[in-house]
């Protein structure tokens, strides 16, 4: 059965959300200088590339990224085909979630990103609003994401997405790349680092056929 790894690549230069951290990987030790083995200094933000989103990333004192049940980061989840929304993404556009459904990812145009590798930050991209999240967490949805680094429209006052989201507990993985994989029902998973009270973390997120 097919696994697709639907994580970006940490790597220097790569894009991040204006103002967080660069990504920096430096040598410590090589073997071909003469070093035991090789080694890495690995300098990044918390919500660099495929990430997760608990509450406490908008809600001092909630839920950290340790904290977050495992059984939330995997199991069945449906990639939405909304590849012909431009802006944002309301609860017409979501009526194709099946009933009961508790994880769900969107495959948007911002996936073509992705597939050419572009390093810039853009003027626009598709975000979910305010109403489509409230919509969500109202279905008990447990988990939402999105294949750009924000699920929500950049310069949103107060973050009422993120707010909205978070406070009913759905937590948000941001960063997907599914450029690749067609709509439809599969298996995910996605392992975020283990950051004890962090704010976020970098993971890894991988999807198999149902």
């Amino acid at each position: 059965m097919p696994v697709f790894d639907i994580s970006l690549g940490i790597e220097p230069g790569m894009m991040v959300w204006p103002g967080d951290p660069l990504v920096v990987v430096e040598e410590t030790s090589r073997m071909a200088r003469g070093d035991l083995a090789n080694v890495s200094t690995l300098r990044l933000g918390t919500h660099t590339g495929t990430h997760v989103d608990p509450p406490c990333h908008f809600i001092d004192g909630a839920v950290t990224v340790d904290e977050i049940p495992p059984d939330v980061l995997v199991g069945p989840a449906v990639v939405l085909d909304l590849r012909a929304v431009a802006g944002e993404i309301t609860p017409q556009d979501l009526c194709a979630l099946p009933d009961g459904a508790e994880r769900v990812l969107f495959r948007t145009c911002n996936s073509d990103l992705w597939a050419r590798g572009a390093r810039a930050f853009p003027e626009d991209y598709v975000s979910l609003g305010l109403e489509g999240a409230r919509w969500l967490a109202a279905r008990g949805v447990r988990l939402v994401g999105t294949d750009f680094l924000s699920i929500e429209q950049r310069g949103a006052p107060g973050h009422p997405v993120h707010v909205a989201l978070l406070e009913a507990g759905v937590v948000i993985v941001e960063g997907l790349d599914l450029h690749a994989v067609d709509p439809g029902d599969y298996t995910f998973m996605c392992l975020p680092l283990k950051v004890s009270g962090g704010d976020g973390a970098p993971a890894r997120a991988l999807l198999s056929r149902a």
